[in-house]
């Protein structure tokens, strides 16, 4: 296919190329394809920045690092490219359609191959950055989910509060990361992440009775709102920044300080409360047990451990999230090395094994009555 750049009649940065381009795809399945075979593909993405760099004997080349909302690409451009300078003056940030052949090259992971790039429309942007559509319908259903949960808290206090935060930092919170490289490392990861414990929380509070499930739920929503500035994802990118606030505190820290600050702007309804049970400085006491807690252990990098059956529990369903969410990614992402055993996956330092498959039972033919039941004797 040729002259492909002239789409939407965008002017064309980089010469055309003679390939053959197929829909617009996401950079995570254009990866995963060009683990078995070199396809040819076209995906709309945003360069987070360039590296200028040498090799052993000198020679320069560049490193483009390209995001959308479902991966990451490192494009490697040696000096001797005939695009070399135009590539170089992208700017950082800016959006744009890429097109070429991907394929695996050896160490270096994936890569591509006779590729050219042109700018895209507002629009076009504006549909990168809300995510391809079965990641904005499963985030939507998600916070949709986060609301629904909060509204059955049966506790005024964490009820406002939980009202609150999603009131003042609700925009702010839908495009931030879960984490930055282990599991849902992705703008809108944390809803996915927040909503998932929650509903694993909801479901275990009626199985263990000594869990206060208005403050186990509550802890849940905010245990990582730190990562608001730890994890932050601007409004115009996928980008995981690097924060002051963040680099300095840490999103434990920063979590006790949002939580105490949206705590006093509720002091208005305090007299209200008074004759509530617990008291309510206990309910934000083990509230904050709850954010600072959450990690486990001292060493990953709680400065308490788990004291309370809520705390327990949350770290518990933190940690199964996180851990599932990474052998998901690995079987989407990591190639087979033998049958049924994938690639390690670095976080856990071990081969990933195919799952089984759930066994379902089968259903009785149509035409056959379901059996009467016997009579009492």
């Amino acid at each position: 296919m040729h002259g492909c750049w002239s789409k939407k009649g965008l002017p064309r940065i980089l010469p055309t190329v003679s390939i053959c381009l197929v829909e617009i795809q996401t950079l995570a399945a254009v990866k995963s394809a060009a683990e078995i075979l070199p396809i040819p593909g076209q995906v709309h993405l945003q360069l987070e920045n360039t590296s200028q760099k040498h090799t052993r004997d000198g020679k320069p080349f560049l490193e483009l690092h390209l995001l959308d909302a479902t991966a990451s690409l490192t494009l490697r451009i040696w000096s001797d490219h005939p695009d070399y300078t135009l590539l170089a003056a992208l700017p950082p940030g800016s959006f744009h359609e890429m097109s070429g052949e991907f394929f695996r090259n050896g160490n270096f992971g994936i890569d591509a191959r006779k590729f050219a790039f042109r700018p895209l429309s507002e629009e076009e942007r504006a549909e990168l950055l809300a995510g391809p559509a079965q990641i904005r319908i499963r985030q939507a259903a998600d916070y949709a989910d986060i609301l629904r949960l909060v509204a059955t808290l049966v506790d005024p206090r964490l009820r406002a509060l939980a009202g609150l935060f999603l009131e003042e930092l609700g925009s702010r919170f839908a495009r931030s990361a879960g984490a930055r490289f282990v599991h849902h490392a992705r703008r809108g990861g944390l809803v996915e992440h927040t909503a998932q414990m929650m509903r694993a929380a909801d479901a275990l509070a009626p199985v263990y009775a000594t869990l206060n499930r208005d403050l186990l739920l509550t802890g849940t929503l905010l245990h990582d709102c730190g990562k608001l500035w730890e994890n932050h994802v601007p409004e115009n990118g996928f980008d995981i920044t690097l924060d002051e606030r963040g680099e300095l505190l840490g999103h434990i820290t920063i979590g006790v300080e949002l939580v105490n600050s949206l705590w006093r702007k509720l002091q208005p309804h305090f007299d209200s409360w008074t004759d509530l049970q617990p008291p309510t400085e206990q309910v934000r006491l083990h509230l904050l047990h709850l954010i600072v807690s959450h990690h486990g252990t001292n060493e990953f990098g709680s400065p308490v451990v788990p004291k309370t059956p809520e705390a327990i529990a949350l770290h518990q369903i933190d940690n199964l999230d996180a851990k599932l969410e990474i052998f998901a990614m690995g079987y989407l992402q990591l190639p087979l090395v033998a049958p049924r055993i994938h690639e390690k996956v670095r976080p856990l330092n071990q081969h990933l094994i195919t799952p089984l498959p759930a066994v379902v039972a089968p259903l009785p033919p149509d035409d056959v009555p379901p059996e009467s039941p016997t009579p009492d004797a």
